[in-house]
């Protein structure tokens, strides 16, 4: 499998583009913004998007998944628990200041546990609520195993609690009980930010070491 990381607009989201070099089906999770350049990068290696996966449903998320849904017919993928969020990005918008439009229907709602398959590939859903509603983390269960975790869990951090439906007592729970259950070993790839794994945010995060 392989993993190509594009930062993307002005929060600097990490988009995530896998890819089975086999059959050059890719996911892509995040496109939050700049669409055009994500198209390109994925037709440069040649790649169909067989699903756009959101970890959650803010602004700085979905940006680019509108375009990639037109160009290239690919589903969109959310929990159901961050649809209202969704739904008013234009609010985001205003609220940060930033320039938004109004996103794509929705093709696809998520639940937690559901594989979605790409290539020889599998990646598994997790609801890791708190930072939103609906948010989730996706681990790669085949080949080289690895989790993105979106705005849940960042390196010596956590996703903000003071937006629209987050808590934080929510937000701690689902990393203990969802993320620290998996391997140490485990590579997390946040929302925004640098990598890091699951062992070392269990021994030197300071919300929970």
């Amino acid at each position: 499998m392989k993993y190509k990381r594009l930062v993307v607009g002005p929060l600097q989201c990490n988009c995530a583009i896998l890819s089975c070099e086999k059959t050059k089906e890719a996911i892509v999770i995040d496109p939050g913004d700049e669409g055009p350049r994500i198209v390109s990068e994925l037709r440069a290696q040649g790649l169909t998007p067989k699903f756009v996966l959101h970890t959650h449903a803010h602004f700085d998320h979905v940006g680019g998944s509108k375009l990639l849904k037109q160009t290239f017919s690919v589903p969109l993928c959310l929990h159901k628990g961050d649809e209202a969020i969704y739904q008013n990005l234009l609010l985001q918008g205003k609220m940060f200041g930033v320039p938004t439009e109004e996103g794509a229907p929705i093709d696809h709602f998520l639940e937690d546990g559901e594989e979605v398959i790409f290539g020889e590939y599998k990646v598994q859903v997790i609801h890791t609520p708190g930072h939103s509603p609906g948010g989730l983390s996706f681990r790669v269960i085949s080949g080289e195993e690895m989790l993105f975790s979106g705005d849940t869990l960042f390196q010596q951090s956590i996703g903000r609690t003071d937006l629209w439906g987050a808590n934080t007592e929510q937000l701690l729970k689902a990393v203990n009980d969802r993320l620290f259950v998996l391997d140490d070993d485990l590579p997390v790839h946040p929302g925004h930010g640098s990598s890091t794994t699951i062992g070392i945010e269990k021994r030197t995060n300071p919300f929970f070491a």
